[in-house]
């Protein structure tokens, strides 16, 4: 993997790992961590919209189909960090859980996140694979192991950079797989929970990158 060596803006990122967690009767850490102040891109962030159970970001031309009774956490997710709730700083575009995050129980509750943060937070980073040295890094002090190590994967016409990671919760496997490219000045990242590979491969599925579907 390529090395990113500079001091990463890990104000967004600790923010995403707290979410994997988020209603897996886990503590969250992210209020440990100071804020950072980002600088700002050069391309307005644009955050799409949920649609017939689709969000769609046509800036991206990114589309992510939702699980039918899924429940949305977008703007809550935001207002937990206030240095995410800029369009011009690093934010939540979706958060999308199968159960509300508040409620307790036996089986993990899958979700799926989308989070964008400004490329110039991170000095150097030219492709997406850097993205995931700070990324593993905390995903590693949250408890997770590294399943599989970044890969190329391909999703229409969009190379992205893959990276699987697990954790135990008990008497469960808490599976996460994220996506990450780089597009419009941003390192955009799309990460699916899951308590089976297989549910996670059918989240992937639904990501889609032919244009925002209406």
């Amino acid at each position: 993997m390529a090395d990113l060596r500079v001091r990463s803006s890990v104000g967004l990122l600790v923010l995403l790992m707290s979410l994997m967690t988020f209603g897996q009767n886990q503590t969250s850490s992210s209020s440990k961590h100071p804020k950072a102040s980002l600088p700002h891109p050069k391309t307005e962030l644009v955050p799409g919209v949920v649609v017939n159970g689709v969000y769609q970001n046509a800036s991206l031309g990114l589309s992510c189909k939702i699980p039918s009774s899924w429940v949305l956490r977008t703007e809550e997710m935001n207002s937990r960090d206030d240095s995410a709730a800029s369009s011009n700083q690093g934010r939540v575009l979706l958060a999308a859980f199968s159960r509300p995050p508040e409620a307790k129980g036996e089986d993990v509750n899958s979700s799926i996140l989308i989070a964008a943060e400004p490329q110039s937070a991170y000095p150097g980073l030219k492709e997406a694979v850097q993205y995931f040295g700070p990324l593993t890094e905390i995903a590693k002090a949250q408890g997770f192991e590294v399943a599989e190590e970044p890969y190329e994967i391909s999703i229409d016409a969009r190379t992205l950079i893959r990276g699987d990671f697990q954790k135990d919760v008990g008497s469960r496997v808490m599976r996460q797989s994220t996506l990450a490219f780089l597009a419009n000045g941003y390192a955009i990242s799309i990460t699916l929970i899951a308590g089976t590979e297989d549910d996670v491969e059918q989240l992937i599925d639904g990501v889609n990158f032919s244009g925002a579907r209406k």
